[in-house]
Protein backbone atom coordinates (compact mmCIF):
# COMPACT_ATOMS: atom_id res chain seq x y z
CA UNK A 1 0.00 0.00 0.00
CA UNK A 2 1.33 3.74 -1.12
CA UNK A 3 2.25 5.81 1.61
CA UNK A 4 -0.33 8.50 2.68
CA UNK A 5 1.15 11.90 2.08
CA UNK A 6 0.22 15.15 3.78
CA UNK A 7 1.34 18.45 2.52
CA UNK A 8 2.78 20.93 5.06
CA UNK A 9 3.54 25.03 4.83
CA UNK A 10 6.60 25.60 6.97
CA UNK A 11 8.37 28.92 7.10
CA UNK A 12 11.56 30.22 8.73
CA UNK A 13 11.44 33.96 9.26
CA UNK A 14 15.01 35.86 10.61
CA UNK A 15 15.69 39.47 10.04
CA UNK A 16 17.82 39.26 6.83
CA UNK A 17 15.24 36.63 4.65
CA UNK A 18 12.23 34.56 5.28
CA UNK A 19 12.15 30.74 3.42
CA UNK A 20 9.23 28.84 3.23
CA UNK A 21 8.68 25.43 2.03
CA UNK A 22 5.84 22.54 0.98
CA UNK A 23 6.82 19.90 3.51
CA UNK A 24 5.09 16.31 2.77
CA UNK A 25 4.84 14.14 5.75
CA UNK A 26 4.91 10.38 4.47
CA UNK A 27 4.70 7.43 7.44
CA UNK A 28 6.11 9.81 9.95
CA UNK A 29 8.96 11.34 7.28
CA UNK A 30 9.42 14.77 6.67
CA UNK A 31 10.97 15.30 2.63
CA UNK A 32 10.77 19.20 1.85
CA UNK A 33 9.12 19.60 -1.67
CA UNK A 34 9.67 23.33 -2.62
CA UNK A 35 11.55 26.18 -1.13
CA UNK A 36 11.88 29.99 -1.57
CA UNK A 37 13.70 32.31 -0.14
CA UNK A 38 12.69 36.20 0.17
CA UNK A 39 14.71 38.94 2.12
CA UNK A 40 12.53 39.97 4.72
CA UNK A 41 13.22 43.42 4.80
CA UNK A 42 11.64 44.03 1.15
CA UNK A 43 8.57 42.92 2.35
CA UNK A 44 5.82 44.63 4.97
CA UNK A 45 4.99 41.79 6.73
CA UNK A 46 5.29 37.63 6.56
CA UNK A 47 1.42 37.55 5.16
CA UNK A 48 2.62 39.53 1.99
CA UNK A 49 5.84 36.97 1.46
CA UNK A 50 2.96 33.96 2.33
CA UNK A 51 0.80 34.93 -0.43
CA UNK A 52 3.67 35.09 -2.81
CA UNK A 53 4.71 31.80 -2.00
CA UNK A 54 1.01 30.32 -2.53
CA UNK A 55 0.61 32.14 -6.03
CA UNK A 56 3.63 29.84 -6.94
CA UNK A 57 2.81 26.58 -4.53
CA UNK A 58 -0.96 26.56 -4.71
CA UNK A 59 -0.79 23.15 -3.25
CA UNK A 60 -3.70 22.35 -0.68
CA UNK A 61 -2.29 22.42 2.81
CA UNK A 62 -3.11 20.71 5.85
CA UNK A 63 -1.44 22.91 8.65
CA UNK A 64 1.11 25.65 8.59
CA UNK A 65 3.48 26.35 11.32
CA UNK A 66 6.41 29.22 10.92
CA UNK A 67 9.05 30.22 13.28
CA UNK A 68 9.44 33.65 13.55
CA UNK A 69 12.97 35.28 15.49
CA UNK A 70 11.15 37.02 18.45
CA UNK A 71 9.47 36.40 21.52
CA UNK A 72 6.32 35.00 20.84
CA UNK A 73 3.04 34.59 22.98
CA UNK A 74 -0.20 33.42 22.34
CA UNK A 75 0.65 32.83 18.13
CA UNK A 76 1.43 36.67 18.51
CA UNK A 77 5.24 38.47 17.62
CA UNK A 78 6.73 41.82 17.54
CA UNK A 79 9.55 41.06 15.67
CA UNK A 80 12.74 42.80 17.39
CA UNK A 81 14.51 42.86 14.12
CA UNK A 82 11.90 43.69 11.53
CA UNK A 83 9.15 46.20 11.93
CA UNK A 84 6.34 43.21 11.65
CA UNK A 85 3.56 42.18 14.18
CA UNK A 86 2.91 38.42 13.30
CA UNK A 87 -0.49 36.61 14.12
CA UNK A 88 -0.76 33.13 14.16
CA UNK A 89 -4.49 34.37 13.91
CA UNK A 90 -4.25 36.62 10.92
CA UNK A 91 -2.63 33.93 9.07
CA UNK A 92 -5.00 31.03 9.33
CA UNK A 93 -7.33 33.11 7.99
CA UNK A 94 -4.69 34.34 5.18
CA UNK A 95 -4.51 30.91 4.26
CA UNK A 96 -8.00 29.58 5.18
CA UNK A 97 -6.91 27.34 7.64
CA UNK A 98 -8.55 26.27 11.52
CA UNK A 99 -5.43 27.00 12.72
CA UNK A 100 -2.16 28.26 12.30
CA UNK A 101 1.15 28.19 14.61
CA UNK A 102 3.85 30.78 15.49
CA UNK A 103 6.80 29.45 17.38
CA UNK A 104 10.27 31.48 17.70
CA UNK A 105 12.39 30.82 15.56
CA UNK A 106 14.78 28.77 17.71
CA UNK A 107 12.34 26.49 19.03
CA UNK A 108 11.43 25.10 15.38
CA UNK A 109 15.21 24.58 15.08
CA UNK A 110 15.10 22.74 18.54
CA UNK A 111 12.22 20.80 16.86
CA UNK A 112 13.82 20.46 13.81
CA UNK A 113 17.01 18.52 14.98
CA UNK A 114 14.71 15.23 15.25
CA UNK A 115 14.75 15.12 11.87
CA UNK A 116 18.19 15.50 11.02
CA UNK A 117 21.02 12.57 11.08
CA UNK A 118 24.49 12.48 11.76
CA UNK A 119 25.89 13.28 8.48
CA UNK A 120 23.84 16.89 8.88
CA UNK A 121 26.67 18.00 11.88
CA UNK A 122 29.81 18.51 12.60
CA UNK A 123 31.44 17.55 16.00
CA UNK A 124 33.11 20.70 17.57
CA UNK A 125 33.94 18.50 21.16
CA UNK A 126 32.95 15.04 20.85
CA UNK A 127 32.20 14.86 24.96
CA UNK A 128 30.15 11.68 26.23
CA UNK A 129 26.88 10.99 25.06
CA UNK A 130 24.67 11.05 27.90
CA UNK A 131 20.90 11.68 28.39
CA UNK A 132 19.46 14.69 29.69
CA UNK A 133 18.58 18.53 28.46
CA UNK A 134 19.70 19.88 25.31
CA UNK A 135 20.68 23.33 23.89
CA UNK A 136 20.53 25.26 20.71
CA UNK A 137 22.56 28.70 20.27
CA UNK A 138 22.84 30.43 16.77
CA UNK A 139 23.84 32.95 15.63
CA UNK A 140 22.76 35.07 12.86
CA UNK A 141 21.42 38.94 12.21
CA UNK A 142 20.44 38.43 16.31
CA UNK A 143 21.12 35.58 18.61
CA UNK A 144 18.77 33.11 19.72
CA UNK A 145 18.59 30.30 22.17
CA UNK A 146 16.16 27.22 22.98
CA UNK A 147 16.55 24.80 25.59
CA UNK A 148 15.26 20.89 25.25
CA UNK A 149 14.27 19.39 28.29
CA UNK A 150 14.36 15.52 29.11
CA UNK A 151 12.00 14.51 30.95
CA UNK A 152 12.92 10.65 30.96
CA UNK A 153 11.38 9.58 27.96
CA UNK A 154 10.63 12.86 25.53
CA UNK A 155 12.42 16.16 24.76
CA UNK A 156 10.35 19.30 24.72
CA UNK A 157 11.88 22.12 22.75
CA UNK A 158 11.10 25.40 23.97
CA UNK A 159 11.98 29.13 23.46
CA UNK A 160 14.11 31.43 25.19
CA UNK A 161 15.26 35.33 24.73
CA UNK A 162 18.39 34.46 26.20
CA UNK A 163 20.00 36.26 23.33
CA UNK A 164 19.10 39.50 24.87
CA UNK A 165 20.32 38.89 28.46
CA UNK A 166 23.44 40.78 29.48
CA UNK A 167 26.70 39.85 28.13
CA UNK A 168 29.78 39.29 30.71
CA UNK A 169 33.24 40.24 29.84
CA UNK A 170 35.80 37.44 30.87
CA UNK A 171 39.10 39.17 30.23
CA UNK A 172 40.51 42.71 30.11
CA UNK A 173 39.85 43.30 26.22
CA UNK A 174 36.44 42.32 26.65
CA UNK A 175 35.96 44.29 29.51
CA UNK A 176 37.08 47.31 27.35
CA UNK A 177 34.58 46.12 24.39
CA UNK A 178 31.65 46.41 27.24
CA UNK A 179 32.76 49.70 27.92
CA UNK A 180 32.75 50.54 24.77
CA UNK A 181 29.79 48.69 23.73
CA UNK A 182 27.76 50.41 27.02
CA UNK A 183 28.49 54.04 25.74
CA UNK A 184 27.68 53.66 21.89
CA UNK A 185 23.91 51.27 23.07
CA UNK A 186 23.17 53.51 25.96
CA UNK A 187 23.98 51.02 29.15
CA UNK A 188 22.51 47.73 28.06
CA UNK A 189 24.85 45.34 26.36
CA UNK A 190 22.77 42.00 25.30
CA UNK A 191 25.20 38.89 24.39
CA UNK A 192 23.16 39.53 21.06
CA UNK A 193 25.37 42.90 20.54
CA UNK A 194 28.41 40.55 20.50
CA UNK A 195 27.56 37.27 19.46
CA UNK A 196 25.16 38.00 16.29
CA UNK A 197 26.19 39.39 12.64
CA UNK A 198 25.96 43.30 13.76
CA UNK A 199 27.87 41.97 16.84
CA UNK A 200 31.02 40.94 14.89
CA UNK A 201 31.17 44.08 12.73
CA UNK A 202 30.69 46.07 16.39
CA UNK A 203 33.88 43.74 17.67
CA UNK A 204 35.60 44.81 14.31
CA UNK A 205 34.74 48.56 14.90
CA UNK A 206 35.91 48.45 18.71
CA UNK A 207 39.30 46.56 17.46
CA UNK A 208 39.64 49.34 14.57
CA UNK A 209 38.80 52.34 16.66
CA UNK A 210 41.00 51.48 19.40
CA UNK A 211 44.51 51.01 17.62
CA UNK A 212 44.28 48.06 17.55
CA UNK A 213 44.81 47.23 13.57
CA UNK A 214 44.95 49.14 10.01
CA UNK A 215 42.11 48.98 8.09
CA UNK A 216 43.50 49.29 4.11
CA UNK A 217 40.91 50.75 1.01
CA UNK A 218 40.02 47.22 -0.30
CA UNK A 219 38.35 46.15 3.16
CA UNK A 220 36.77 49.55 3.67
CA UNK A 221 35.20 49.08 0.18
CA UNK A 222 34.23 45.54 0.93
CA UNK A 223 32.62 46.41 4.62
CA UNK A 224 30.44 49.34 2.23
CA UNK A 225 29.26 47.06 -0.72
CA UNK A 226 27.53 44.74 0.80
CA UNK A 227 27.09 42.42 3.85
CA UNK A 228 29.89 44.28 6.38
CA UNK A 229 29.90 40.77 9.14
CA UNK A 230 30.22 38.17 5.34
CA UNK A 231 33.12 40.56 4.75
CA UNK A 232 34.87 40.50 7.86
CA UNK A 233 34.55 36.66 8.33
CA UNK A 234 35.79 36.33 4.97
CA UNK A 235 38.93 38.72 5.55
CA UNK A 236 39.49 36.89 8.20
CA UNK A 237 39.44 33.00 7.16
CA UNK A 238 41.49 33.89 4.13
CA UNK A 239 44.42 35.27 5.76
CA UNK A 240 43.60 39.03 4.16
CA UNK A 241 43.31 40.65 7.24
CA UNK A 242 44.97 40.91 11.04
CA UNK A 243 42.36 43.09 12.04
CA UNK A 244 39.54 40.66 10.72
CA UNK A 245 41.34 37.49 12.04
CA UNK A 246 41.22 39.51 15.43
CA UNK A 247 37.53 40.08 15.52
CA UNK A 248 36.97 37.02 14.18
CA UNK A 249 38.57 35.30 17.46
CA UNK A 250 36.88 37.58 19.40
CA UNK A 251 33.65 36.57 18.32
CA UNK A 252 34.69 33.03 18.52
CA UNK A 253 35.76 32.67 22.11
CA UNK A 254 32.33 35.08 23.12
CA UNK A 255 30.18 32.78 20.86
CA UNK A 256 31.57 29.67 22.85
CA UNK A 257 31.76 31.16 26.15
CA UNK A 258 28.37 32.43 25.98
CA UNK A 259 27.31 28.43 24.27
CA UNK A 260 28.88 27.41 27.15
CA UNK A 261 26.38 29.64 29.59
CA UNK A 262 23.47 28.09 28.06
CA UNK A 263 24.68 24.76 28.76
CA UNK A 264 25.09 25.53 32.17
CA UNK A 265 21.82 27.10 32.89
CA UNK A 266 19.66 24.39 31.32
CA UNK A 267 22.17 21.78 32.66
CA UNK A 268 22.39 20.51 28.56
CA UNK A 269 24.38 17.73 29.54
CA UNK A 270 22.58 15.90 26.36
CA UNK A 271 24.55 18.60 23.97
CA UNK A 272 24.67 21.84 22.59
CA UNK A 273 24.04 22.63 18.71
CA UNK A 274 24.96 25.45 17.40
CA UNK A 275 22.66 26.91 14.50
CA UNK A 276 21.79 29.83 12.56
CA UNK A 277 23.87 30.98 9.38
CA UNK A 278 27.28 31.86 10.94
CA UNK A 279 28.15 28.86 12.47
CA UNK A 280 28.32 26.77 9.51
CA UNK A 281 30.47 29.34 7.55
CA UNK A 282 33.06 29.98 10.20
CA UNK A 283 33.13 25.95 10.94
CA UNK A 284 37.10 25.98 10.30
CA UNK A 285 37.47 28.37 12.86
CA UNK A 286 35.07 27.05 15.52
CA UNK A 287 36.84 23.62 15.20
CA UNK A 288 39.98 25.04 16.32
CA UNK A 289 41.17 24.36 20.57
CA UNK A 290 40.18 28.08 21.07
CA UNK A 291 36.05 27.01 21.06
CA UNK A 292 35.97 24.15 23.33
CA UNK A 293 38.51 26.10 25.70
CA UNK A 294 36.72 29.19 25.86
CA UNK A 295 33.53 26.55 25.91
CA UNK A 296 34.75 24.64 29.02
CA UNK A 297 36.24 27.71 30.61
CA UNK A 298 33.72 27.46 33.73
CA UNK A 299 35.89 27.53 36.78
CA UNK A 300 35.13 24.42 39.03
CA UNK A 301 32.87 23.04 36.49
CA UNK A 302 35.19 23.31 33.70
CA UNK A 303 34.92 18.79 33.56
CA UNK A 304 31.36 19.17 33.51
CA UNK A 305 31.58 21.16 30.49
CA UNK A 306 34.61 19.23 28.74
CA UNK A 307 32.40 16.36 28.77
CA UNK A 308 29.66 17.99 26.63
CA UNK A 309 29.10 16.87 22.85
CA UNK A 310 28.98 19.91 20.89
CA UNK A 311 28.16 20.33 17.20
CA UNK A 312 26.96 22.78 14.68
CA UNK A 313 24.08 22.54 12.29
CA UNK A 314 25.00 22.13 9.23
CA UNK A 315 21.96 21.47 7.59
CA UNK A 316 20.32 24.79 6.31
CA UNK A 317 16.07 23.01 6.51
CA UNK A 318 16.85 22.67 9.91
CA UNK A 319 14.54 25.49 11.26
CA UNK A 320 11.80 24.69 8.32
CA UNK A 321 12.02 21.05 8.92
CA UNK A 322 11.09 21.65 12.63
CA UNK A 323 8.55 24.19 11.99
CA UNK A 324 7.29 21.01 9.82
CA UNK A 325 7.99 18.44 12.39
CA UNK A 326 5.96 20.68 15.11
CA UNK A 327 3.09 21.16 12.40
CA UNK A 328 2.51 17.03 12.08
CA UNK A 329 2.86 16.49 15.76
CA UNK A 330 -0.29 19.40 16.22
CA UNK A 331 -1.77 17.81 13.33
CA UNK A 332 -0.62 13.83 15.01
CA UNK A 333 0.87 13.40 11.50
CA UNK A 334 3.73 12.02 13.21
CA UNK A 335 5.06 10.98 16.81
CA UNK A 336 7.59 12.40 19.29
CA UNK A 337 10.67 10.35 19.03
CA UNK A 338 12.70 9.26 22.07
CA UNK A 339 16.35 10.54 20.69
CA UNK A 340 17.88 12.42 18.24
CA UNK A 341 20.76 12.78 16.56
Amino acid sequence: MAPSLTTLLAGDTGGTSTRLALVEVADGALRVTATARYGSRSHPSLASIVQLFRASHPEPVAHACFGVAGPVIGGHVETPNLPWMVDAGGLARELGLARVDVINDLQANAHGIFALSAKDFTVLNAGRPASGNRAVISAGTGLGEAGIVWDGHRHHPFATEGGHADWAPTTPLEAELLHHLAERFGGHVSTERVVSGPGLVNIYEFLRDTGRGVEPGWLKAALAEGDPSAAISRAALDGRSDLCAAALDLFVSAYAGEAGNLALRKMAIGGVYLGGGIAPKIVARLKTPAFVQSFAAKGRLGALLSAIRVRVIMNDHAALLGAARFAAVQASLIAAEAEMP
